[in-house]
């Protein structure tokens, strides 16, 4: 499924009014069209879940490209956050947005992430995955921490984060390095997960 984001003027644009496949961006300065994709979202067993990502070199259109398909996908799912790894791509960036469903979006990128502090205290919440789709259960992780990583531009940015936001930051960087949420449970619960995903993925012929 593709939308096609628009900022400026563009052809087919008629006395102010788009189709209705179009999205505006009043916030961007130049005029182009820009294609935004929704990508497909793998979910266990796929190895590629299991593997590490790399660093990302350069910053570049490509890559700002990838960060708004992947923020496109995850509203779509509709989610509050997706790692490269979730959609087939080996490379360090996730997006995030856990602004309340009743307020205005705000989309984070986060490129080649660190965590460079974590808290003592810890915090429990119930998370689920878009890869691991209609399962939660509580996860504790550290109630704080502070997050080192590139924005969409390429800036060095440094945050301290708490509450959801510091749970869903380490949920998807644990992605990054090939780990689920599901690692933190027992080995039972964990074997249960994978034994129904499997058999639902044989059953659709994924394996």
């Amino acid at each position: 499924m593709v939308f096609y984001q628009v900022a400026g003027p563009a052809e087919g644009v008629e006395n102010g009014r788009l189709p209705r496949y179009f999205r505006v961006d009043r916030s961007a300065p130049i005029s182009y069209v820009r294609r935004m994709t929704i990508r497909p979202i793998i979910t266990i067993p796929d190895p590629v879940l299991r593997e590490v990502c790399a660093p990302i070199v350069t910053v570049d259109d490509d890559v700002r490209k990838l960060a708004d398909d992947m923020l496109e996908t995850m509203y779509d799912a509709p989610g509050i956050g997706l790692a490269a790894s979730q959609i087939g791509l080996l490379q360090r960036i996730f997006v995030l947005d856990v602004a309340k469903e009743d307020a205005p979006k705000e989309p984070m990128v986060f490129i080649n992430p660190k965590i460079v502090w974590s808290s003592e205290d810890l915090s429990v919440y119930q998370e689920g995955c878009l890869s691991i789709p209609d399962y939660y259960e509580e996860v504790e992780r550290p109630a704080e921490v502070t997050v080192q990583f590139l924005n969409r531009e390429g800036a060095e940015q440094e945050i301290k984060a708490d509450g959801l936001l510091a749970t869903c930051i380490q949920h998807e960087l644990d992605h990054l390095n090939g780990k689920l949420f599901i690692d933190y449970l027992s080995k039972l619960k964990r074997e249960r997960v994978v034994k129904k995903f499997t058999k639902q993925a044989k059953l659709a012929g994924k394996l």
